[in-house]
């Protein structure tokens, strides 16, 4: 499609413009990474000038006077000849910092950590940086889903927001479009849980403290991360062969709205593998918490963190469920090269409550597009709706009507072998919007270039297909 496909070559054109109009100085061909990655949606956030491929954490964390104590391991590569480089670090201060075993000069300002290696770094060299550091985590209102990052409660704490969290608890390059692998280990007094992403490792205590192990092995991005941390219920099973870890706050029923709604992930995980191909990741699972301050649900990989707000009503809801799950592809195994485009995240998540709706005996996905399409307000554009509407409906709602139009423009056979054909192409990177329609294009045979213009940005109704 000729529009959309300009429109992402002038996006990628300015960046690149961006990231050398930052990088300063110039030393023998060495220069410093840039201090963000030009994304207008989060400035500030990210780096250049490297690529993350695994952080190792370890944090210990005492609720009893909100201190956290923790040291990162970053592995990386870089992305040119490198003088120095930035972590995105953010309310906690760092007591020092080694790269590749030697002792680093680093500083901290306004959310960045600046490291200066004692020797430079080559371009494509591979490098290990460790940053021992501690303090009181903050969390962070962004304005956009309110209250994130690292949150005190009353029995343990909440890591958890989107688009910023991970810089509240541990040094990172805080953008999706470096995904990274994650081996998190976790101190807490004993009794409590400690529950994050990926594959569960050997717990341990002694001495009044437990450590919690877990594994992620496939790249995720820096937002994706979670912690809950506290007194939690938690059910360790399979499925599929890949271990299903839920939990609910310990005073929870367990015949309650929140469990039963997590005891059906697997069964929807399953359903949604049918349509959109193999389940991306080596576990399964969820947790619901009981913070008010969470007013959201989080597709945190592998393990999608619910808020209280979702199960009000008393009865369960498995409509989130299916669309945090539904992330795991649309958002986490393929994610977002910039933030402007996050209705590749939402608009197929949401697509898939209305295919589960249909399946498991509710209203079609065509009449829930019908009823969507009466009341959408078009004016508003789903593709690149602006920062404060990242997370409006015209990305949610008119996403998914955007995915079923193209259902009924392309065809059943087509459309499903688009979806699965992303996930398998896509899978553990990233991609845009321009990507997606150059898919579409390649399986559909069709020129459809006009279709996405007026379903992503028209400011009137389309056509119905």
């Amino acid at each position: 499609m000729v529009g959309l496909r300009w429109r992402g070559v002038a996006v990628a054109v300015v960046a690149a413009v961006a990231l050398v109009s930052c990088t300063g100085e110039r030393e023998d061909g060495f220069r410093p990474g840039s201090v963000d990655v030009a994304d207008p949606y989060v400035p500030g956030s990210g780096n250049g000038g490297y690529d993350v491929d695994n952080y190792r954490l370890a944090v210990r964390y005492d609720p009893a006077d909100d201190r956290l104590v923790g040291r990162a391991v970053v592995t990386a590569t870089a992305t040119q000849n490198l003088s120095r480089f930035n972590l995105d670090l953010s309310g906690l201060t760092v007591d020092s910092v080694t790269v590749d075993g030697a002792s680093a000069e680093h500083r901290q300002a306004d959310g960045e950590l600046v490291v200066t290696p004692s020797r430079r770094l080559a371009n494509l060299s591979r490098f290990t940086v460790e940053v021992s550091y501690a303090g009181v985590p903050t969390a962070v209102t962004d304005g956009v889903l309110g209250s994130g990052g690292f949150q005190h409660t009353d029995d343990g704490a909440i890591a958890l927001g989107q688009p910023h969290s991970a810089a509240t608890w541990f040094p990172v390059n805080d953008h999706p479009s470096d995904k990274a692998t994650y081996d998190i280990e976790v101190t807490v007094p004993e009794g409590l849980a400690a529950l994050s992403n990926g594959v569960p490792g050997e717990r341990t205590t002694a001495d009044g403290w437990t450590t919690w192990r877990w594994a992620e092995r496939s790249p995720m991005a820096s937002y994706l991360t979670t912690l809950v941390i506290g007194d939690y219920r938690v059910d360790v099973g399979t499925h599929s062969g890949k271990p299903m870890i839920t939990a609910v706050p310990a005073d929870m029923p367990a015949t309650g709205p929140q469990a039963r709604s997590l005891s059906r992930t697997g069964e929807i995980a399953d359903y949604l593998a049918g349509l959109f191909g193999t389940y991306p990741f080596e576990a399964y699972g969820g947790v619901v918490v009981a913070d008010p301050r969470i007013g959201y649900a989080l597709e945190t990989q592998s393990r999608p963190v619910y808020g209280p707000g979702f199960f009000r009503s008393g009865e369960p809801n498995y409509g989130v469920v299916v669309h945090e799950v539904a992330h795991q592809w649309f958002g986490n195994s393929v994610a977002l090269a910039r933030w402007s485009d996050i209705w590749l995240n939402e608009g197929f998540a949401s697509y898939a409550e209305w295919l589960w709706e249909e399946h498991d005996g509710g209203p079609s996905a065509q009449r829930n597009f019908e009823q969507q399409y009466a009341v959408t307000d078009w004016s508003r554009p789903t593709l690149d709706p602006g920062p404060g509407a990242m997370f409006s409906t015209a990305v949610y709602k008119r996403g998914a009507l955007v995915v079923h139009a193209l259902r009924r423009t392309v065809g059943d056979d087509d459309f499903f072998r688009i979806l699965r054909t992303w996930t398998t192409e896509r899978r553990d990177g990233t991609a845009t919007t321009a990507d997606f329609v150059a898919l579409a294009e390649r399986i559909s045979g069709r020129q459809l270039g006009s279709f996405f213009d007026a379903w992503l940005t028209g400011t009137t109704a389309p056509a119905l297909p």
